[in-house]
């Protein structure tokens, strides 16, 4: 019974990842203007080291070798994670909106599934292959609107290569997790990342600041710094990381499926926006679908 109390744990936290990482929404939504990408990004990654460094403090300092041993991993991980999909989310965000980046997006399960098939020799069961069909269409009915004609609409821009590369980046940042297996705890990996990452932020954040444009660093700016750093930050990534070693990188995944879901229902509760019968399809059919990717059973390889 004990052994299963992790997989059942896992299996009901991933449900809350994309609810976390929605809270970027309104957060990119609002920077433009107040805060500048690499500043925010660096912001709400250096909030969240020092925070995960502190709580992890005796098991870095046991570890700091093997740490060292293998810095460039943190480097390359924190430059996906933290970097490209941080800042250069935050700057695509600026010219394009959030229905180009939620169908972007919905395509990171599809790259990360085909990377753990060919580096990881995971396999999907037809019940999880049915459950990644089933819940893209219900993210597609969503985006839509109910209106599968618009899919034929959707106008790529700058801000979409952007995204395009952010959403690249995010399976490889699952996958390398999983191909670098590390000696760190869960909060003490994804703090190390975070100070893999400080390098490039701060070096972004120096050049912005040093532009007569950039606006200053106003008490708005340090509080979507700091809501960054603790939700969509510290909590949906280090749970992510936790998940992903107890399901595989595939299972946890499909949990991005559920970010358009999860972003219009809180717009709908926290900015008062509609919602409507297309929305309530598209749960019906995405939940199921998370529900049988992430119940069928470890992967087989």
């Amino acid at each position: 019974m004990r052994s299963e109390a992790p997989l059942r744990l896992a299996q009901s936290a991933i449900w809350l990842i994309p609810l976390l990482w929605s809270v970027n929404y309104f957060v990119a939504r609002r920077a433009p203007g107040v805060i500048e990408p690499y500043t925010l990004a660096c912001i709400r990654w250096g909030i969240a080291g020092l925070l995960l460094s502190l709580h992890a403090r005796s098991e870095l300092r046991r570890e700091w070798r093997a740490i060292a041993a293998v810095w460039y991993q943190y480097v390359a991980l924190g430059f996906c994670g933290m970097v490209v999909c941080g800042a250069w989310v935050y700057i695509g965000a600026k010219t394009t909106g959030v229905v180009n980046i939620s169908l972007i997006y919905s395509a990171s399960p599809v790259l990360i599934a085909l990377g753990s098939v060919l580096w990881l020799h995971e396999r999907m069961r037809w019940s999880q292959a049915l459950g990644v069909v089933v819940a893209l269409t219900g993210v597609l009915h969503v985006i839509v609107k109910g209106e599968w004609t618009a899919l034929g609409q959707v106008q790529f821009v700058v801000g979409d290569v952007w995204i395009v590369a952010a959403m690249a980046s995010w399976a490889l940042y699952a996958l390398l997790q999983k191909i670098w297996p590390s000696p760190l705890g869960s909060t003490a990996r994804l703090a190390a990342i975070c100070w893999g990452a400080m390098p490039v932020l701060l070096a972004g954040t120096a050049w912005e600041l040093a532009q007569p444009t950039t606006p200053a660093l106003s008490t708005e700016a340090w509080l979507l710094g700091v809501s960054a750093a603790l939700v969509p930050g510290i909590m949906a990534y280090w749970i992510y990381g936790a998940a992903q070693k107890v399901l595989g990188a595939s299972k946890v995944a499909v949990t991005l499926y559920l970010g358009p879901l999860y972003g219009a229902l809180l717009a709908w509760l926290v900015l008062g926006e509609s919602l409507g019968w297309h929305h309530l399809l598209g749960a019906a059919l995405i939940l199921p679908g998370v529900y049988l990717v992430s119940r069928s059973g470890p992967a087989q390889t």
